[in-house]
């Protein structure tokens, strides 16, 4: 055991990082999770170190590092991805007693800095000694429960065939080699005997060397309501593949610490009334990241497929040539009826079902508000907090009765979810009271199934 795993305590000690581009953002992000003060010098940082920065979660310093700055410092990160800036910052470092990184070179690191499963308090840190960090994440998210016991003896056999394979380009060459030798070609070699592996690892990378660069691909992927345990297996495969993700601003921050800590993440947050970034800017985003080559996740909350745009986004991406696909995920219509234990179609009470959405309000006036209007219908209506009025008056008008049940759910599956159960003829003013800032959906012809005691209770609580 070459580096021995222990824990080190950075409640209010001072931790220094030298860079401000992408392997500066990877390692910001992990300890940005600590309750260490971080200095960062970057005389050009990326804009999430100079947000990071205004928000007062990091000191930055535009300039290189110069002696005494790192004074005091409990660990140094040389993250400049220049060697000769890299040496220099890190000799300057230990002369000033902190422990040193320099990202991507374990031979000239006093540590490394391990994967980490976070569940705070409890944390899991995972470590390969430098051999492959694709494995370190492989481990990560699955454990050891599926972890095949051969691992520690392709761990030693790439450890040692690390430098020859950094002939392939730094990024996704690299990885793709890594997870093909541990996932695919390593496991294979091995079963033939240990002494045959080494030649392996040439045949390997020799393929890897001489093909063309990966094509850039779009993955559409359904993000679900929000809690991280109902994504889909193919979601999660998606996150961990990605170089880019794009996201809508429903995503929940739990669902985007999924994806890899190298991949860039790009917030295309849509509001419903307020600021957006225009679909148009949207679609070139994913043209412009996918046409360079890279494997794009466009990340949107619930399904793609529903009031998603998704049509639009496809459309985009097909006329310039990009292949694409679509990963299905939980829409907040399926995950809000769980969490007021109803079904949405019922035998004998509604065998049909609608979906609206009340965000686009143009044809909204032109839905068939009479068949909604009849008892036992059912209608899930996404985004329509500010149209309440409107829905109450159109079917009123069309013959509904004001104590038809009225459910309101709001941030559905997260743990800060709220239900408000009320009727169409006290709607308005109940979400008025209710203050409901989250995405919510609507159900009409909904009630939760609970006494009426416990729906009292909720409505308390609201």
């Amino acid at each position: 055991m070459k580096h021995f795993p222990i824990f080190l305590s950075l409640e209010g000690r001072r931790v220094v990082l030298s860079g401000g581009g992408d392997a500066a953002l990877a390692k910001l992000r992990l300890l940005l999770k600590t309750e260490a003060g971080i200095t960062v010098f970057a005389p050009d940082p990326a804009p999430e170190i100079a947000d990071w920065a205004a928000e007062g979660r990091l000191t930055l310093v535009r300039r290189p590092v110069a002696p005494g700055d790192i004074t005091g410092a409990a660990l140094f990160y040389g993250a400049d991805e220049d060697p000769v800036e890299d040496a220099r910052t890190a000799a300057i470092a230990r002369a000033e007693g902190a422990l040193t990184n320099i990202v991507d070179n374990l031979e000239d690191s006093a540590f490394i800095t391990p994967a980490i499963v976070d569940r705070d308090p409890v944390t899991v840190a995972i470590g390969t000694e430098g051999a492959a960090p694709v494995l370190a994440r492989a481990i990560k998210a699955d454990l050891e429960a599926r972890l095949p016991a051969t691992l520690g003896i392709l761990a030693r056999l790439g450890k040692a065939f690390r430098a020859a394979a950094d002939i392939l380009p730094m990024g996704r060459a690299r990885r793709d080699f890594w997870s093909d030798w541990y996932f695919r070609d390593g496991p294979r070699a091995l079963a033939r005997g240990e002494d045959g592996a080494s030649g392996a690892l040439d045949e390997l990378l020799a393929r890897h060397a001489s093909r063309d660069a990966r094509a850039g691909h779009v993955a559409f992927v359904g993000a679900g309501p929000g809690d991280p345990e109902l994504l889909t297996l193919k979601a999660r495969r998606a996150l961990d593949e990605a170089d880019v993700v794009i996201h809508d601003r429903l995503v929940t921050p739990a669902i985007l610490e999924l994806a890899r800590r190298e991949a860039t993440l790009i917030d295309a947050g849509k509001e419903g009334f307020g600021p957006s970034m225009t679909q148009d800017d949207i679609n070139a985003l994913i043209v412009e990241h996918a046409a360079q080559g890279a494997q794009v996740v466009r990340l949107k909350g619930g399904d793609p497929t529903v009031f998603g745009r998704l049509d639009e986004e496809i459309e985009a991406v097909t006329a310039a040539g990009i292949p694409f696909h679509i990963v299905p995920g939980i829409t907040a219509a399926s995950a809000s009826v769980a969490a007021i234990g109803q079904s949405l179609t019922s035998r004998g009470r509604n065998t049909s079902l609608r979906f609206l959405t009340g965000h686009d309000m143009k044809g909204f006036a032109d839905h068939d508000w009479a068949a909604l209007a009849r008892p036992g219908e059912v209608a899930a209506i996404y985004m329509g907090k500010k149209s309440a009025r409107f829905i109450q008056g159109r079917l009123l008008m069309h013959g509904a009765a004001p104590s038809t049940p009225v459910t309101v759910i709001e941030n559905a599956s997260r743990p800060d979810q709220r239900i408000l159960a009320t009727t169409l003829g006290a709607l308005p003013a109940d979400l008025a009271r209710a203050a409901l800032t989250g995405p919510a959906l609507t159900f009409v012809g909904l009630a939760p199934r609970a006494a009426r005691a416990e729906l009292t209770r909720q409505q308390e609580v609201v």
